[in-house]
């Protein structure tokens, strides 16, 4: 048995023994895919084990992570840093080789998938930030990013609407430095495809501007001469879509939706391994001979890397500083008062507020790019005078996303998993859900990534029910390792913008209004750096009754209650809370004396109410919008669901 079929072999029976060992696992897909994972990891891919964040790396993506034994193992072969053990480890408490890949948790892997499509839209993203980098910083004689970046995607990837979404816009830019094998092997888990996807995907994808060509999967020389035509292609992202057999071999359960989701069983391993020459036992098994074409890779690559290390080490002048900002994603040490001198002091909606401060941050951060889901205009997030992104003209700020928020979401996690960018996204916060997914894995995945969700309440009037957000603060706050910011005013907006550039392991969500807000008075002495914190007194008392929470454009209104409540004969402070993870990341100490102790608490927001009891206790009153809205001018709605300063005033005082 040749060196290359012996790797072939070994992948795929590592994965099958792992899969059994943990009695849990997707066998099939590995088995179907193995020959295409060595082709790409002995022949084609550059990449060196023991730097696994080589940035000029070519990037592979597994889309559909469910297969991730294929990966693990193909990691292992190519002598990364995971070890046998690891491998005999999967889906355990504490182990490298957890169910689906992780990024940052296993050395070699790309980006977190298994929500299928998600990997799609990433590799379009690590594509588009490749042209973007090498705009920046490549010379006609000298390249210094130009990787390649090979995805695996399953038919599951492609029905799912967000790979589509992230397809089309990498049709449309024309990122012939993308390759993505299509896994069609005619299975899902309900039964084959012809009871649910009976499209031509091939066509589709040449719709959308993609080179496309049709293999046989388990043919490593119609394999190999398909990557070869998609490395030539010069204009055009590429498709290869390989016909496949899941579970390849094995004597039941090959073509079987049965090979999926589950164990093989000892029977029918043994047969696959028989047929395929292979000894039964011992499992995972690893000949000698099937190292030998991944360390022939390595080799191959490794002159190339050190010559690019030399270059680098030898760059001098502008282009030395645009790889350090963007490599080093860096912002100025006092980021937060450069953003406060341009924070204008005046009564506005935050959206355009915060708007005037991005300006100023794009000018200390060259690193940050991106731009809206066809809603610049509203949202306020285009940098100015950054030129826009458009095919073949990679040197620009600003990314034209159209209507396709969830696909939005994928490319940003792509472009901020590069490692050169920090990109931002945006759109009405109401169609936040439509990229839910992805903003899920950019804080899962400790991304930084920054959201502008503009036309933040009901009060964004006329447009109605269906465009005014009720219960998504609330849903985006329920993301562990996002952090949610709703500025007041201009001083809040500035604050918000230097979180979201400092904060690097997660990413942040901006919150802004569509109407304008009053400018906020603070008291004298206050300390700028007070605004980082989440939350702090804006307007106080002595020995409070109540304190009122608010937060972004109820802050002012809570300002104009408690001045009611003072003609009422209650003394209550005022406590702006523009971010409650960040608060909640002080200690008690801190948290009390912003909160009191012993003092009722009050909370005034238009969203839902249940998050906020947790903050306010079970004593406290939570003044919100537990409905739908309605379409009227914001006024008239602030009016009838009692959020102007005399109904908030009354409501409390009809709770104590």
């Amino acid at each position: 048995m040749s060196e290359l079929n012996q790797a072939v072999h070994t992948i795929q029976f590592l994965a099958v023994d792992a899969v059994e060992k943990a009695n849990s696992g997707h066998p099939g897909t590995p088995m179907a895919l193995a020959g295409i994972g060595v082709e790409l990891f002995t022949r084609y891919l550059r990449y060196v084990p023991e730097d696994p964040h080589w940035p000029n790396r070519d990037r592979f993506v597994l889309s559909c992570g469910h297969a991730s034994m294929l990966l693990y193992s193909l990691l292992h072969m190519a002598g990364y840093d995971l070890p046998l053990s690891e491998l005999e480890s999967f889906r355990q408490w504490g182990s490298k080789t957890p169910g689906h890949p992780e990024v940052g948790h296993t050395a070699g892997v790309e980006t977190t998938t298994g929500p299928l499509g998600q990997g799609v839209g990433n590799a379009v993203g690590m594509a588009l930030a490749g042209k973007m980098m090498g705009a920046r910083v490549n010379t006609e004689d000298d390249a210094l990013v130009d990787y390649r970046v090979f995805a695996l995607a399953s038919d599951g990837d492609l029905m799912e609407g967000v790979a589509s979404e992230a397809a089309s816009i990498a049709g449309h830019l024309g990122l012939d430095n993308l390759v993505v094998v299509y896994d069609d092997n005619h299975i899902t888990i309900d039964g084959t495809t012809a009871i649910s996807f009976s499209e031509d995907v091939g066509k589709r994808f040449e719709a959308y501007g993609w080179y496309v060509q049709h293999v046989n999967g388990h043919d490593p020389d119609e394999v190999r001469s398909a990557l070869d035509e998609a490395i030539a292609e010069a204009k055009r992202p590429s498709l290869i879509v390989a016909r496949t057999h899941i579970a390849i071999g094995a004597p039941t359960k090959q073509d079987s939706p049965k090979a999926h989701g589950a164990p093989l069983g000892a029977e029918e391993i043994a047969g696959a391994k028989k047929a395929a020459g292979w000894p039964v036992e011992p499992p995972f098994r690893i000949p000698e001979g099937a190292r030998v074409p991944f360390q022939q890779r390595v080799e191959e690559v490794r002159p190339e890397y050190e010559a690019w290390q030399q270059k680098v080490a030898a760059l001098s002048g502008e282009r030395k500083a645009h790889w350090k900002a963007h490599v080093e994603r860096s912002v100025p040490a006092n980021v937060l008062g450069e953003l406060l001198a341009s924070a204008p002091p005046k009564k506005d909606a935050t959206r355009s507020l915060a708007g005037k401060v991005e300006q100023r941050l794009a000018a200390l951060m060259p690193a940050l790019v991106g731009g809206a889901a066809d809603l610049a205009e509203s949202t306020k997030t285009d940098i100015h005078d950054g030129g826009s992104v458009q095919r073949g003209e990679f040197g620009g700020r600003n990314l034209h996303f159209g209507i396709r928020e969830h696909g939005m979401g994928a490319i940003m996690n792509g472009l901020a998993l590069s490692g050169f960018f920090v990109p931002l996204g945006s759109t009405f916060l109401i169609f936040s859900d439509y990229m839910r997914p992805s903003i899920r894995l950019a804080a899962l995945m400790e991304q930084q990534t920054v959201y502008v969700f503009t036309h933040d309440s009901v009060f964004l009037g006329e447009d109605g029910p269906t465009h005014q957000p009720v219960e998504q603060l609330t849903s985006l706050r329920l993301i562990p390792n996002l952090d949610v910011v709703r500025p007041a005013d201009a001083l809040e907006c500035a604050a918000a913008w230097a979180h979201a550039a400092t904060r690097r392991h997660g990413p942040t969500a901006l919150v802004l209004s569509r109407q304008k807000l009053p400018e906020l008075s603070r008291p004298a002495g206050f300390d700028p750096k007070t605004l980082l914190q989440g939350a702090y007194v804006l307007v106080d008392e002595k020995d409070p009754e109540l304190v009122l929470i608010a937060t972004g454009s109820e802050v002012g209104l809570a300002v104009e209650a408690q001045k009611v409540l003072a003609q009422r004969g209650k003394r209550a402070r005022v406590v702006s809370a523009p971010c409650l993870e960040a608060f909640a990341r002080l200690s008690a100490k801190e948290q009390e004396a912003v909160l009191g102790r012993g003092v009722r608490r009050v909370s005034i927001e238009a969203g839902r109410t249940p998050l906020w009891r947790s903050i306010v206790g079970l004593d406290g009153i939570t003044i919100g919008i537990d409905r739908f809205g309605a379409s009227a001018p914001y006024e008239r709605i602030a009016e009838e669901l009692g959020f102007t300063p005399e109904k908030v005033a009354s409501t409390i005082l009809e709770r104590l």
